[in-house]
Order: C-alpha cells, then sequence, then structure tokens
C-alpha cells in the first residue's frame, strides 16, 4: 500500500488546473500532458488496451481472472480546481499527527476550525504548504485505482471480472463527460472514486444549473445623472440582495439546497453575475430556477433592455438511475464493510462525473478518496484513508467476480 502515496505525491505535482473561459476540450493543454504520463503509468503496470484519445480521456484495461462476472470500471478526473492555485504544489507530510495546528507557510490549518482532524491522531497527514491547493481531488482517485489495480496485476489468485479505468479532463468545470464514449469504455457499471473523507459513499447529488446576469447601464457625470445614470453594479446589487440571503452555502447544509454568487464584476457601464444554482428535490430546483427569472423579470420592468438572464441546466440528480440497480450501491458497501470501513451514505453536495454518466446508461455512484477541504489551501488528505480506498477498490473487484 505505500505505493499509493509514492504516486500521489508524484501525480500532485503535475499541474492541472482546468479554465472554465476556454473554449478547447480540454481546457487546457497540460492535462494532455498529464494523460501521457498516466498512460506510461498503465503501460508499466501492465495492462491492456491502453488509450489516450484527441479529448484527453485515459482508458486502460486489466484483463479478467475469471469469465462470467460483469466488466466494472473505476474513473477519477485528471483536472484541478480553478478556484485555488494549481501550479508548483509542494507537499507537506505530518507523521504521527498530534491533534494540534498544522502549521504551513501562510495559513495554518487547525482542530478548532478544523475539528474532523481529531479522527487523525496518530496518522500521517499530507497536505499542500498553504500556498496552493493540494489536489487529492482528484489525483488520490487516481492514485489510489492505479494503486488497486496494480495490486490486483500483481495478485492473479484474487479472481476479478474485467476491469476498466478512465481517467478524464475537465471534470471540475462540469465538462468532464462530453465526449466520453461510454460504448467504447464497455463497463456494466462502473464508480467514480471522488469522494471525500474515509467511507463516504454516494448515489445523489445535487440537481444543477449555471445562470448568467448581464446588465447594461448608462453612466453620466454623476454631477448631471439624476433619472439618466443607470449604475449597472447597484443594480445587481439589488438583484442579489432580492435572493433569500440564507439560500447560500455557507448557511445551508444536507439536503437544503441554495444560490451561490460564483463572481460578480461590476462597474457603473456593465455588470456581469455568476451564479449557481443547486437543489437534490427536482420540484424545488425548478422553483429556484423560476425564483429568479422572475426576480430579473421585475427589473427588466423597471429597466426595459438593460438586462439578461440565461440559464443552462449542467447535471441532474442521479439518484432516479439506481432504482433497478441498487445492487451496485450494495457492493460498494459489503465491499467497505469487509475491509473495516464504515459506509456514510449521504448526497454529495455538488456533483461529479459519475452523475453524468449514470444518465448515459453507466450507473456510477460515488466513493471516497479520503480527502477533506478540497479546493482550496486548507486541503489534507489522511493515508490511511488513501490505503483503504485501494483495499475497497480491490475489494469491489473481488466481490463483483460472484456476480454474473
Amino acid at each position: 500500500m505505500k505505493q499509493v502515496t509514492e504516486r500521489f505525491l508524484t501525480y500532485v505535482k503535475h499541474h492541472t488546473t482546468s479554465d472554465d473561459t476556454a473554449s478547447t476540450f480540454p481546457s487546457t493543454n497540460r492535462q494532455l500532458q498529464f494523460a501521457d504520463f498516466l498512460a506510461k503509468e498503465c503501460r508499466e503496470i501492465g495492462l491492456q488496451d491502453i488509450a489516450v484519445d484527441r479529448y484527453g480521456y485515459v482508458m486502460a484495461t486489466l484483463a479478467a481472472t475469471v469469465e462470467g462476472a460483469p466488466t466494472i470500471g473505476f474513473i477519477s478526473h485528471m483536472d484541478t480546481s480553478p478556484d485555488a492555485e494549481g501550479a508548483g504544489v509542494m507537499p507537506h507530510i505530518v507523521e504521527h499527527y498530534d491533534g494540534g495546528s498544522i502549521p504551513l507557510s501562510h495559513i495554518s490549518i487547525t482542530p478548532e476550525e478544523f475539528p474532523v482532524l481529531q479522527n487523525y491522531i496518530g496518522d500521517t497527514i499530507i497536505t499542500a504548504d498553504g500556498s496552493t491547493l493540494l489536489g487529492a481531488d482528484d489525483k488520490a482517485g487516481i492514485a489510489e485505482i492505479l494503486t488497486a489495480v496494480a495490486y490486483l496485476k500483481a495478485h492473479p489468485e484474487i479472481p476479478h471480472g474485467k476491469i476498466r479505468i478512465g481517467f478524464t479532463p475537465d471534470e471540475e468545470i462540469g465538462r468532464g463527460v462530453d465526449f466520453f464514449d461510454v460504448e467504447a469504455f464497455g463497463a456494466d457499471f462502473a464508480y467514480t472514486i471522488d469522494g471525500g473523507e474515509i467511507g463516504e459513499l454516494q448515489y445523489e447529488n445535487f440537481n444543477a444549473a449555471h445562470a448568467t446576469i448581464t446588465i447594461k447601464g448608462k453612466n453620466v457625470h454623476p454631477g448631471s445623472a439624476k433619472n439618466v445614470m443607470v449604475n449597472a453594479a447597484l443594480l445587481g446589487a439589488e438583484i442579489v440582495a432580492m435572493l433569500p440571503e440564507r439560500e447560500i452555502p455557507a448557511k445551508t447544509e444536507g439536503v437544503e439546497g441554495f444560490f451561490h454568487l460564483v463572481s460578480f464584476q461590476g462597474t457603473v457601464s456593465s455588470a456581469t453575475l455568476q451564479y449557481i444554482i443547486r437543489d437534490f428535490d427536482e420540484t424545488t430546483f425548478g422553483h429556484r430556477k423560476n425564483m429568479m427569472t422572475m426576480l430579473v423579470d421585475r427589473k427588466k420592468e423597471q429597466y426595459p433592455n438593460a438586462i439578461t438572464l440565461e440559464i443552462r441546466d449542467e447535471y441532474a440528480n442521479m439518484a432516479s438511475c439506481f432504482k433497478d440497480c441498487m445492487y451496485i450501491v450494495d457492493l460498494a458497501e459489503e465491499a467497505m464493510e469487509a475491509v473495516g470501513v464504515t459506509p456514510v451514505i449521504r448526497p454529495i453536495r455538488g456533483g461529479t462525473d459519475g452523475a453524468r454518466l449514470s444518465y448515459m446508461n453507466l450507473p456510477c455512484p460515488n466513493i471516497f478518496t479520503g480527502g477533506h477541504n478540497f479546493h482550496g489551501p486548507y486541503e489534507f488528505i489522511p493515508v490511511k484513508s488513501m490505503e483503504k480506498a485501494v483495499e475497497t477498490i480491490v475489494k469491489i473487484a473481488e466481490l463483483g467476480a460472484k456476480r454474473k
């Protein structure tokens, strides 16, 4: 299992941040470079059918040791979030964590702010140096998958069916499976290894939409602005204030949805607001989109031809895709329990490639990587959690071989 740490420490040093302003796919060339690197890793393990297509998808096969078992896929994404710096990651290893603060270059990760640290006293914890994210989302998943298939390759006495692995670009900007070839992947079902703390098992996620509000103002000299000036930035602020103040990420949890103001760029002349809209319930999700439309329409009546709203659906709650195949979730739960992990089954307050793949006829629950505080400099991951993810993947393969 030492391999998983070594792989992870190597992978996080590859700069793979995606770019949501790019029109190419993948959005950054550095992801293609990492894809080629991972293909080399697959060759060194001895996998078959290794391919990197023009979109940057990496696929490979571990041949079955038993016939008649389902083909199981394991999927992780190569990119890291553009929400934080992803270049120059310098891993920081804390051995035998003592329960106190972890000082980094500019910040500290403290148990007062992150009480979950107390669960890992005595463990080895990996962080970045405080100036970048770590990249456990989702390079931990990649390291765990490749370590698991390398272990299975080295231990042919463990029965398993055909295993397919896939690594995707641009998941963090919602485009991860835009060109994913489900037929070529050829799995009966799959798992994304893209969750958080140890034990997470998820087959529900947010319904998701992205909203862009564009405002055109009228800028005149403020000394003679009465009844003439339209301040686009102020108008944007008025729209923000009209939305429910408690229905934001910082004030919601569990299955509560929200409106999240991602960015606000504005001057007197123009303003652009970027929102994401999230809700688990399909009906309530529709109400949220209608609310935003209604509030913007109200402002349009006051300021004709000044405001436009575009709402684009991103992904849907995958829960409905498992009504007739809950055995896939049960298999993962059984595997976790078999390796001493307590399953924590709860909805994802976010989304994964698996959510969209499930609607593309590839049922795909999400399994933990072990990481915490993704997308920022407070990110960390305990080594034991990564090792348990590897064990879970191996056990899923083994238990899956018994299913016909």
